[in-house]
């Protein structure tokens, strides 16, 4: 049975993989009913890569399973349009400002552009953003001053020539995330020293330099505030000075995250600044990361320029765990897509069976408990899978489990595009017919390999091949 906090309404509670503890814990929020969620969000200096996108579908699946769980969850995702240096850390060129040297223009202009451009794209992916808040790091430069001026008057900064950094030394419990080693952190290794006391320590303020295109006045003088600075004020600022839960991509956590953790505990005395913290996996490509610098991003661009569809991408993240890291090729895409449509095919025979009635039914609960272990989305699928393929179930009871899997799978179940009118092999232009009859011939000589490639060939043409009984079909895509 689930544990309740009220005889009057039981709710249940899911479990999460806490970050701080190293984990599985029971999700237990500060107010009865509501749960408060923050997630790192995209530093709009160009557009997003996918392997970035695929944290920003784990924020969406976390806050789909909360209020799977009946919690009312209050959302905030911050907009990075300044503060955010091309090393991650301390060091190097602002990225807003690498992005507008390399389009020629403005700060202000690239993050308009950019950040547009990133809620396009996560609408596309079946994020849910009628209930996002998306604060811009640039409107809350007051805030930012407020609460370094506060850390200072708390003694947990120091001046350098280089601006206001924040003094790891006085707060002994820096580095709790991930149990990061802070010996780890050499000088030469990870950071570059400058007059900082600790290689740990970090930029809250930055003095402006000349040729910066950001700057803002301040008790210390013209300059721009450090990167992660923005998140607590904005988290603070939004949904209170203690929040249940954070969400991030892995490799915020070692450094950006346990800076947010010391400056916000220090500045509120409150502790702790997050209940639970959720990490998600890299996504590689050949065992490497993605990303901009090794040259291996792809955009949602890229994907939809192939003729793939944008929540295959998405299918393909909910397909493995959220902590375990993903291999990314364009033939796993590829299946991921024909996979989707199959679940989109058998959607919409299901709807037109059931009139979109549910049955009662108590069997979904099985679901329900997967996405509660840890967002166990891999399991649910699998669950949700042999559900509609089992012909002791009625449709209304598959509409109800189509129902409670959308709901946080966001995967268009309920409302599934409309089959496009398959085409008979004489309907197709005659150099597309001569690909799809040497299709045809190397499956009849059971060369599969050659009949995938071909396949593969026809769809780049823009033609989906369904083989089926009575022969293949073919749909314009």
């Amino acid at each position: 049975m689930w544990p309740f906090r009220s005889s009057k309404k039981r709710i249940p509670f899911p479990s999460f993989t806490n970050t701080l503890s190293g984990t599985k814990e029971l999700f237990v929020p500060r107010t009865l009913g509501k749960a408060t969620l923050y997630s790192c969000g995209p530093t709009v200096y160009g557009p997003v890569q996918i392997g970035n996108l695929r944290s920003f579908v784990l924020a969406d699946l976390a806050a789909r399973t909360l209020a799977l769980a009946g919690y009312k969850v209050k959302r905030v995702m911050n907009i990075t349009d300044v503060g955010h240096m091309v090393g991650d850390v301390d060091e190097g060129e602002d990225k807003m400002a690498v992005g507008a040297k390399r389009e020629q223009t403005t700060p202000e202009a690239i993050a308009e552009r950019y950040s547009t451009l990133f809620l396009e794209d996560i609408q596309k992916l079946g994020i849910d953003t009628s209930l996002l808040t998306f604060p811009k790091a640039t409107t809350y430069i007051k805030e930012d001053v407020e609460m370094i001026r506060k850390l200072e008057r708390k003694g947990f900064t120091y001046r350098t020539s280089e601006g206001i950094y924040f003094d790891t030394s006085k707060f002994p419990s820096y580095g709790k995330l991930g149990n990061l080693d802070k010996a780890e952190l050499r000088a030469g290794a990870r950071v570059a020293m400058g007059e900082k006391r600790s290689p740990s320590d970090f930029v809250l303020w930055r003095n402006a330099k000349e040729n910066d295109l950001q700057k803002w006045e301040s008790p210390w003088g013209p300059g721009n505030p450090g990167w992660s600075i923005e998140c607590s004020v904005m988290s603070s600022a939004l949904l209170g000075e203690q929040i249940d839960m954070h969400t991030g991509g892995e490799d915020l956590a070692s450094i950006h995250h346990n800076n947010e953790i010391a400056q916000s505990e220090a500045a509120s005395g409150k502790h702790p600044f997050v209940r639970y913290w959720l990490h998600g996996a890299f996504l590689t490509i050949g065992g490497e990361k993605l990303s901009k610098s090794a040259g291996n991003s792809f955009t949602l661009a890229d994907v939809t320029a192939r003729g793939i569809h944008p929540l295959a991408l998405r299918y393909l993240f909910l397909g493995a765990h959220y902590r375990s890291p993903l291999s990314f090729s364009w033939e796993a895409l590829q299946g991921a897509e024909d996979a989707l449509k199959r679940l989109w095919k058998i959607a919409r025979t299901v709807k037109k069976e059931s009139g979109e009635k549910e049955a009662n039914t108590v069997s979904h609960l099985v679901l329900k408990t997967a996405l509660f272990d840890d967002i166990g989305t891999p399991q649910a699928l699998a669950l949700l899978w042999s559900t509609l393929q089992d012909s002791t179930l009625d449709a209304r009871e598959k509409w109800a489990w189509i129902g409670m899997a959308d709901s946080v799978f966001g995967l268009s179940l309920t409302h599934p595009p409309e089959a496009p009118e398959a085409l008979p092999l004489a309907d197709l232009p005659e150099d597309v017919q001569g690909v799809a009859k040497e299709r045809e011939e190397a499956r009849k000589n059971k060369d599969f390999a050659k009949s995938d490639e071909l396949r593969i060939h026809l769809k780049e043409r823009g033609y989906l091949v369904e083989d089926g009984p009575s022969g293949a079909t073919y749909t314009r895509i």
